[in-house]
């Protein structure tokens, strides 16, 4: 048979119990995923910024970048919501690569599971105690999400899962903010059918039983580019681009039109740097026109305190293995103008 099967892992109910959420985290998330939802929904004006490295590939430097982050927060928390990105789950094009923390809790040493279920979860955990900010993560593997359901606040769907019947299905069973990014193709017909799927109840199997969800309204799309048959990156976050997805919302019956634009991938075609000028043409386009204000809730940025990027093995401490990445320096200065102009 082509599959082996190496050893069980505990269900989640078990690592749950094994690895408990302190009170103080519980609620934290209660707070902050109401806050978030009320972003969503127009109740509350302030702008979400979801901000964080590519991957999340050691605790020690992540947790060094939230505590920084958590200083900023102090300042721009009563016009920000900063959920940080802590991307334990990583995609990769062609299946070869650094695949995150739930696979390799240490990126040189041999793919471990059960060790890096239990790591995303002490990191989650210790996240948002250091910091006092739930946290943001990639659902890339729908049957892991019982792992951290009780510590996340935001779950982003991506390009290559956002078509997958599993992830809109079990997006529709989840009780937070769930982002679905348009595809590589850039298609917002499939991004928006995504977010129709998640928001309404489903019926499926999902881990060996039969269940099913109450929908989630809290389900908006996420921009974040295309690339066409050639490999060539298009960009979708223009004015142009933000009032045609507003129309596309209002000829459907989707709860709580709302998008968040992600600065980086194939809206800068991965130059890093370029996050800070789309972020500020997107704040633009925000004043132009009530409609945009309304629908655009906020900004995804790959952030770490390193710019660039590096290859496994080269150890510069805080800087991104898989994508290049703002460094903290303007990525601190960027937050400020943010909050400045929001």
């Amino acid at each position: 048979m082509g599959i082996n099967f190496k050893k069980p892992v505990p269900t989640p109910e078990e690592i749950r119990e094994q690895y408990k959420v302190p009170q103080n985290v519980v609620d934290l998330k209660a707070k902050r995923d109401q806050e978030i939802k009320d972003v969503l929904t127009g109740k509350d004006d302030r702008f979400l910024v979801v901000i964080g490295p590519c991957s999340a590939d050691n605790s020690d430097s992540v947790c060094d970048y939230l505590e920084r982050l958590a200083k900023v927060n102090e300042k721009v928390q009563d016009k920000l919501i900063i959920i940080p990105r802590v991307y334990t789950n990583k995609p990769r094009t062609t299946g070869e690569g650094y695949k995150g923390m739930v696979h390799q809790p240490d990126p040189e040493q041999e793919p471990d599971i059960l060790a890096g279920l239990i790591a995303i979860r002490e990191l989650h955990i210790k996240a948002a105690d250091i910091s006092g900010m739930t946290c943001a993560d990639e659902m890339l593997y729908p049957e892991n999400y019982q792992y951290l359901s009780d510590v996340l606040s935001y779950v982003a769907v991506g390009a290559r899962s956002v078509e997958n019947q599993q992830h809109r299905l079990v997006v529709s069973g989840m009780d937070i903010a769930a982002g679905m990014k348009n595809p590589t193709s850039g298609g917002f017909d499939v991004m928006l059918n995504s977010v129709l799927a998640g928001q309404i109840s489903q019926h499926f199997l999902y881990r060996s039983s039969e269940v099913r969800t109450d929908g989630n309204p809290y389900a908006h799309c996420i921009l974040r580019g295309a690339v066409n048959q050639y490999g060539t990156a298009f960009p979708n976050y223009h004015y142009e681009d933000l009032i045609r997805l507003n129309e596309a919302y209002a000829e459907r019956n989707l709860a709580n039109p709302a998008c968040v634009v992600d600065a980086n991938h194939a809206n800068s075609n991965k130059k890093f740097k370029e996050q800070i000028r789309i972020v500020k043409d997107i704040l633009y386009s925000r004043t132009l026109s009530d409609d945009i204000k309304k629908l655009v809730k906020g900004v995804m940025i790959e952030s770490y305190i390193e710019e660039g990027c590096q290859k496994i093995g080269e150890g510069i401490y805080g800087k991104s293995i898989t994508d290049p990445c703002l460094g903290w320096e303007d990525s601190e200065r960027l937050l400020f103008e943010i909050a400045e102009r929001c």
